[in-house]
């Protein structure tokens, strides 16, 4: 080869290694703001994202609240009830300790050897005739009215899970 054949292939060379940078670039620019568009739209998803659980955080602790105040609420109206319960009870037990008050029961048949058991009323200057009733011992009232106690805080209890799993399951 001459050396005007070797400037030939030497600029051609040239040329094309030009060419291959020239294209190599341009598809450098090209591929650069594709990643570029590609990493704006995964930014932009996942601030959607990020903005709607924070939205469904919201939401939830919304509801977390009023099932809360609801709940609240609730065992206030419970607390209420079994104190209640409980004053009455007491006050019961006072009473019979006091012998301001007397339980009695109806019987059946009177019994033998009694002739006519306690009356079912008082009433002042009069007599009553009525079913004949047994008068309980204090003691016996006493247990009686323990074991009712007992029965009014368990109903009480009771009721208020009822309500407590009524509110949960909402």
């Amino acid at each position: 080869m001459t050396a005007r054949g070797w400037s030939a292939l030497a600029v051609a060379a040239l040329l094309v290694a030009i060419a291959c940078f020239a294209t190599w670039k341009v598809q450098d620019w090209r591929y650069s703001a594709q990643l570029a568009d590609q990493a704006e739209a995964y930014q932009c998803e996942r601030e959607a994202g990020a903005l709607a659980v924070i939205d469904w955080q919201e939401v939830e602790r919304g509801k977390r609240q009023a099932l809360e105040d609801r709940l609240r609420a609730n065992d206030q109206i419970h607390y209420k009830e079994l104190t209640n319960a409980q004053n009455d009870q007491a006050r019961l037990r006072d009473r019979l300790a006091t012998s301001d008050l007397r339980l009695s029961v109806l019987l059946a048949a009177p019994a033998p050897g009694i002739a006519c058991g306690v009356p079912a009323t008082t009433g002042p200057g009069g007599v009553v005739h009525g079913a004949a009733r047994g008068e309980l011992d204090p003691a016996a009232a006493q247990r009686i009215v323990a074991i009712t106690d007992a029965g009014d805080q368990g109903l009480t209890a009771l009721q208020a899970c009822q309500a407590y799993v009524r509110l949960i399951t909402q």
